[in-house]
C-alpha cells in the first residue's frame, strides 16, 4: 500500500528537480562596481537571492564581493580586466598566481560557486586599435593550463566576452554570418580553443546599441513583439534584432566547423536614461519581453532551446566612462541605491517580480540647488555647471531625459546637487562662487527627475572623510580660477 505514494513522492520531487534546473530558471545578471558610492556586497548579494538570480557575472575579482557570495548558492563568472591581459599572456606564473588568489582560495575556504573566468572584457573592439588582439588568446592558455594546475579545469571554464562586432553579415542575413575578416583566424583559433577545453563562447549583444547608431534602424525591430521589418531568411524569420544577431553568430561558428559550440549571451538590456530612446518604458519592454521568451523556454530560429543569459545590468554605475554616450550610467534594473526601476517578472519567485534592496542608509535629506538670491545670468553660473559636471553625473539632463524639461534654474541645481551628493554632503561642496549655492532641506525633484540623495556606507564614509581636505583645497582653487578677470 506505500509503494504507489512513495512512486508519486518520487516522481514529483524529480519533477520540481527539473523545474529548479531547467534553463529558464537559471537567468544571470552582471554585477558591476563602477560607482561612486557602491552598496555593500551583503545587500548587494541578498538582493540577488531575494530576486531569484542564480548566476552572477563579475568584472574582475574582488574579495570582499567573492567573500560576500560565499555560500550563495549563486554560480558565479569571474573577470579578468583587460589592463591584466599583458601579464597573464606573457607569464605563465602570473597566470596561476592569479588563479591561486581569486579563484582557488575562495572555491576551498569561502564555497564560492566560481563556474567560469571570463578573461578580458571585449577586448576585440575596434576602439582599442588592436591593443589586445595578442594577447587575448595566450592569457586565456595560461588561465587555462594555471586552472588545470590548480584541479579545477573541469568545474571552472575560461571564455572571453566578445562584442558582437566580432561577427557580421554583408548581406544582414544571418546565414552569410562569418567573423570579421581582420581578426578571422584568431578568432577561429580562439573558438577551438574553447571548443577543445569544453567552454562556451560569450558574447554581448545590445539591441539598444544599433538604434543610437543608426536613427533610421526600425525602433519596433528591436523589441520582442513583433516589427514590420522582419527578415525572411530561407524560411527562417527574424521578428528582432537580437535573434538575427544570435543566429548570425551561429552561423559563423557552424559555417567554419563549430556549429554545436555553446553560446552564452554576457550581456543584454536597454539602459534607462542618457538618451531619447534610453527610458523607463523601452527598458521594460525590451527586458520583459526578453525575460517572457526566457521564461517559455523559447530559442531563436537557429537554437531553439533557451538562450543562457546574463542581464545587463544590476545596478547602475555612475563612475563609468561615458565616451560610449551618456547612457552607459544608466543599464541598471536598479538605481544606485539599489530601489527597483521599474516592474519586471522574471519567473524566478513566487511573486514574479523584482524587489529592491532593504536596509539602505542614506546620507541626510538635503540637497545642493541655486540660491534663490542668484541669477541665471551671473556670469560665474557657466564656470560652476561645467565645474560641477566634470566631477559628478548629469547625463540626465539633455535632449530626451529624465531631467531633460528643467528650467535653467533646475538645470543649475540638478548639477550643484550632484555634485554635493557625490562628495558625501561636504559644506564646502556646496560653496560655488558668488554665492550661487545654498542648502535646502525642501526636495527639488519634479516629475521623472529626481534629485537623489547618495547612501551612506562604510567606503564612501571613508573616502568622504579622506576626500574633504582635497575638497576644501579643489574648491578654493577653483574659486580664484572663476573670478579671475
Amino acid at each position: 500500500m506505500l509503494m504507489a505514494p512513495l512512486k508519486s513522492l518520487g516522481f514529483m520531487a524529480l519533477l520540481l528537480l527539473a523545474l529548479l534546473i531547467s534553463p529558464g530558471s537559471g537567468i544571470g545578471v552582471n554585477w558591476g562596481t563602477q560607482a561612486t558610492h557602491p552598496l555593500p556586497p551583503s545587500t548587494v548579494v541578498q538582493m540577488l537571492k531575494d530576486n531569484g538570480f542564480q548566476k552572477v557575472k563579475l568584472f574582475d575579482a574582488d574579495a570582499s564581493i567573492l567573500k560576500a557570495l560565499s555560500k550563495s548558492g549563486i554560480q558565479v563568472m569571474v573577470g579578468i580586466p583587460n589592463d591584466m591581459l599583458l601579464s597573464l599572456a606573457n607569464s605563465v606564473q602570473a597566470a596561476e598566481d592569479w588563479v591561486a588568489q581569486n579563484v582557488s582560495s575562495h572555491v576551498s575556504a569561502n564555497a564560492v560557486d566560481i563556474r567560469y573566468v571570463a578573461v578580458g572584457n571585449e577586448p576585440f573592439l575596434e576602439t582599442y586599435n588592436g591593443s589586445y588582439v595578442g594577447l587575448t588568446l595566450p592569457a586565456l592558455g595560461n588561465v587555462q593550463a594555471a586552472l588545470i594546475k590548480a584541479g579545477l579545469a573541469s568545474q571552472v571554464k575560461v571564455t572571453v566576452p566578445l562584442n558582437a562586432d566580432v561577427y557580421g553579415s554583408s548581406t544582414n542575413l544571418p546565414s552569410d554570418g562569418d567573423f570579421r575578416s581582420d581578426i578571422h583566424e584568431l578568432m577561429l583559433q580562439i573558438v577551438k580553443f574553447l571548443n577543445d577545453n569544453g567552454a562556451p563562447f560569450t558574447v554581448n549583444i545590445y539591441p539598444y546599441i544599433s538604434l543610437y547608431n543608426d536613427p533610421n534602424f526600425p525602433i519596433d525591430f528591436g523589441f520582442f513583439d513583433g516589427s514590420s521589418s522582419a527578415i525572411n531568411d530561407g524560411g527562417r524569420v527574424y521578428e528582432n534584432v537580437f535573434d538575427a544577431n544570435h543566429d548570425t553568430l551561429v552561423w559563423a561558428l557552424q559555417k567554419n566547423g563549430y556549429g554545436n559550440l555553446s553560446i552564452i549571451v554576457g550581456e543584454i538590456g536597454w539602459p534607462t536614461d542618457g538618451d531619447k530612446n534610453a527610458n523607463l518604458k523601452y527598458a521594460q519592454r525590451f527586458n520583459q519581453g526578453f525575460m517572457s521568451r526566457v521564461m517559455a523556454g523559447k530559442g531563436t530560429p537557429m537554437r531553439s532551446s533557451p538562450v543562457d543569459a546574463y542581464l545587463f545590468s544590476l545596478i547602475d554605475e555612475d563612475a563609468k566612462s561615458i565616451k560610449p554616450g551618456n547612457f552607459e550610467l544608466h543599464w541598471g534594473l536598479f538605481y544606485l541605491d539599489g530601489q527597483l526601476k521599474y516592474p519586471l517578472r522574471l519567473g524566478t519567485t513566487s511573486s514574479n517580480g523584482l524587489v529592491s534592496a532593504k536596509d539602505v542608509r542614506y546620507l541626510a535629506k538635503k540637497w545642493c540647488v541655486m540660491s534663490p538670491t542668484a541669477s541665471v545670468d551671473d556670469p560665474q553660473v557657466g564656470p560652476s555647471v561645467s565645474y560641477a559636471c566634470s566631477h559628478a553625473d548629469c547625463t540626465s539632463l539633455g535632449y530626451g531625459t529624465s531631467c531633460g524639461n528643467l528650467d535653467s534654474r533646475g538645470n543649475i541645481s540638478y548639477a550643484f546637487n550632484n555634485y554635493y551628493q557625490i562628495f558625501n554632503q561636504l559644506d564646502s561642496a556646496c560653496m560655488f562662487p558668488n554665492n550661487l549655492s545654498s542648502v535646502t532641506d525642501n526636495d527639488p525633484s519634479v516629475g521623472d527627475c529626481k534629485f537623489r540623495i547618495m547612501i551612506q556606507n562604510l567606503i564612501a564614509a571613508e573616502q568622504g572623510i579622506a576626500s574633504s581636505l582635497r575638497l576644501n583645497v579643489i574648491v578654493f582653487v577653483s574659486l580664484l580660477i572663476f573670478t579671475l578677470p
